[in-house]
């Protein structure tokens, strides 16, 4: 704005009348939704061509990861948990549990060790979606799982170490998925493309639902939270009356959110088990 205005004084016209409209048109025209998704650069930094801003992203994931490894020593802080666990130690037990759980049922096949490879992994991938989505409800905070670029590295980093996985275990045989026996040898190089696109397209899908579910159950909570607040501002009792309707909306909606938090995590670590079964056992 400042460019403009400096612009605009060359040219003879005043900058003044230009705020001044900016200022009446922020006032008559709402925040768009998407406005909490913005990333903004806290600590500039730049070498040559290359952006290495410190954003608020970076932040909240910095505050999350600060947030889990302290919920950690608190736990283990005296060389174990305690014989009757507190709230806290439920939690970690829990949430191990959980995921323990999840990998014995859906990865098959294999060896008990050779599962407890692949668990840490998963059960740090779990507790990372978990306490990001949960800390997006914050207000006032940042989601970071609402942009893409941040889920979709996420989702391939993981999907690149199951198919090296599936490799080390298998060899080239791992690449017969995409050739089912008895195919005709005229129909082959179709049926690996046929394939392989929908292969590849899994570790895209993964990174995107993630995203668009974030996005947009925010975006909605925010738009009806907008609307809520404007109706309690008109100052009149019919529309404080009417207003509740809204307002039981926007609570109702805030605790799917925070199911959706939840099972968005649980969705992203079953589809990584059934992923690194497919790769381990080529199903």
């Amino acid at each position: 704005m400042d460019y403009i205005a400096t612009d605009l004084d060359t040219n003879g016209v005043a900058s003044e009348s230009y705020r001044e409209a900016l200022a009446l048109i922020g006032e008559v025209v709402p925040n768009s939704p998407l406005d909490q998704f913005a990333i903004l650069p806290l600590i500039p930094m730049k070498l040559g061509n290359l952006y290495f801003s410190f954003t608020n992203p970076s932040l909240f994931m910095l505050l999350t990861l600060s947030l889990v490894l302290l919920l950690l020593h608190f736990v283990t802080k005296k060389g174990g948990g305690n014989s009757v666990p507190n709230v806290w130690q439920s939690l970690v037990e829990l949430i191990y549990d959980f995921v323990l759980n999840l990998v014995n049922e859906q990865i098959g096949g294999l060896s008990g060790n050779v599962k407890q490879k692949f668990f840490p992994c998963i059960l740090v991938t779990f507790t990372f979606l978990l306490f990001r989505n949960l800390q997006g409800m914050i207000p006032y905070s940042f989601t970071v799982t609402s942009h893409f670029l941040i889920t979709l590295g996420l989702s391939f980093s993981i999907f690149i170490g199951i198919t090296i996985v599936g490799f080390q275990r298998n060899g080239l045989h791992f690449l017969s998925f995409s050739l089912p026996a008895g195919v005709p040898l005229p129909l082959a190089p179709f049926l690996v493309l046929l394939e392989l696109i929908p292969h590849c397209f899994r570790a895209l899908s993964l990174g995107i639902r993630l995203f668009a579910n974030m996005m947009a159950g925010h975006s909605s909570v925010k738009i009806l939270s907008g609307f809520a607040w404007t109706m309690l501002c008109m100052n009149d009792l019919l529309y404080f009356i009417g207003d509740l309707g809204p307002l039981f909306i926007v609570l109702a909606l805030t605790g799917l959110e925070l199911g959706v938090a939840i099972l968005q995590a649980h969705v992203f670590t079953i589809l990584i088990c059934i992923y690194l079964n497919d790769a381990t056992n080529l199903h």
